[in-house]
């Protein structure tokens, strides 16, 4: 996420979209970002089909953004980036169910096979080795068209462009291909209506909370807190039966997610651009009081370490991708990413890691809606 190996884990990093030259883009410029064909780091064992399927659908995902995010005094993670991938069905958003999304870590050692051991240069390269996606350089990995994703199903009239496939075969014969297939003028480049629309993803510290703020957050904690129990108390003595007492527990739910959108608010008002949240090892910004994971529900690493949060996507990002359809839209109030502590060593090879997908409830949905 950010070049600065020198941050606290706890630190709040805010993501926000601007508009870049597509070379800056590229894998050899460690780049984060949002939409287009992901910019692999490894050139080996990248994810692919079935991997990257939606396990409601079964339709391939589409590539959503990465975040480069190395760590500081560990060497196999001198280079380290967190690619996220999600469905476009609009049905498989169901409430809180995070199976249309997955996360995969890649990370690299300094000197390794795939890039320069000093830093890329700050201006626009001579060439540009990653121009024809067809294929990723190094590694000779044949390259899906519609999504930039390992693919090796080739085009079986003119053998040009290959596909992860069939389901994106066909979107590119309906597309463009029917009508350049065999001729000169088949386009090797141009992006795929499949893809999100693609920006660079630019980071700067969230400035700290004044002391009055910090403050006043406390209050409400500690009013909400205090008003939990006296209404506990009031329902104990006053409660009749277990309808009224029924009653009174919804009413507490409801006050009590309402002061959770609202802290969500009134935090991300200063920046109400911001696209992510970047704070590895510090802890993600809810957007409801409800379905919040425990330690349990964070399952541990194949290696033994306990998983960390590490950053989230916000709602806000849903605004740039062009997702709305007529009576549904792909959707989320956010989206929490949980890695292994320790990042263990995968010997260049992609691993998954942990999504936990919060949604506003439907008394939020309508405050959104009236704001």
């Amino acid at each position: 996420m950010s070049r600065d190996r020198g941050e606290s884990p706890a630190e709040v990093v805010l993501g926000f979209l601007e508009e870049a030259e597509p070379w800056r883009l590229r894998s050899a410029q460690f780049p984060s970002k949002v939409g287009g064909k992901p910019a692999w780091l490894s050139r080996r064992g990248l994810p692919c089909l079935p991997e990257l399927e939606c396990e409601r659908c079964r339709l391939p995902m589409a590539f959503l953004l990465q975040v480069y995010a190395p760590i500081s005094g560990q060497d196999w993670s001198f280079h380290r980036s967190l690619l996220l991938f999600c469905c476009k069905t609009p049905e498989c958003y169901t409430l809180n169910d995070s199976r249309c999304m997955k996360v995969f870590r890649s990370q690299l050692p300094r000197r390794n096979e795939f890039y320069p051991y000093d830093p890329p240069p700050e201006e626009e390269p001579l060439s540009d080795p990653e121009s024809d996606q067809r294929v990723l350089p190094v590694s000779g990995v044949k390259l899906c068209w519609v999504c930039g994703c390992p693919g090796n199903k080739a085009c079986s009239r003119c053998h040009t462009v290959t596909y992860c496939g069939k389901n994106h075969q066909m979107l590119h014969w309906k597309h463009t291909h029917k009508k350049e297939c065999g001729s000169q003028e088949v386009s090797l480049v141009t992006t795929s209506t499949f893809l999100f629309p693609e920006t660079e993803l630019v980071t700067e510290p969230e400035e700290e909370e004044k002391d009055g703020k910090e403050e006043d957050t406390k209050k409400d904690e500690g009013e909400e807190e205090g008003s939990s129990t006296q209404t506990d108390e009031d329902c104990l003595s006053l409660a009749e039966t277990l309808a009224e007492t029924d009653l009174e527990e919804m009413a507490m739910c409801e006050t009590k997610d309402i002061k959770v959108f609202q802290r969500f608010k009134k935090r991300i008002a200063p920046e109400p651009d911001q696209v992510v949240r970047y704070s590895r090892g510090g802890s993600p910004l809810w957007v409801s009081s409800q379905h919040i994971p425990s330690d349990q529900d964070i399952p541990q690493c194949t290696c033994g370490a306990e998983r960390t949060f590490e950053f989230q996507v916000m709602p806000q990002l849903l605004n740039s991708l062009h997702v709305d359809s007529t009576g549904a839209s792909i959707d989320w109030g956010t989206v929490a990413i949980y890695t292994c502590s320790a990042s263990c060593n995968r010997d260049d090879q992609y691993f998954p890691e942990f999504i936990w997908k919060q949604d506003f409830s439907s008394d939020q949905h309508a405050q959104i809606e009236h704001s």
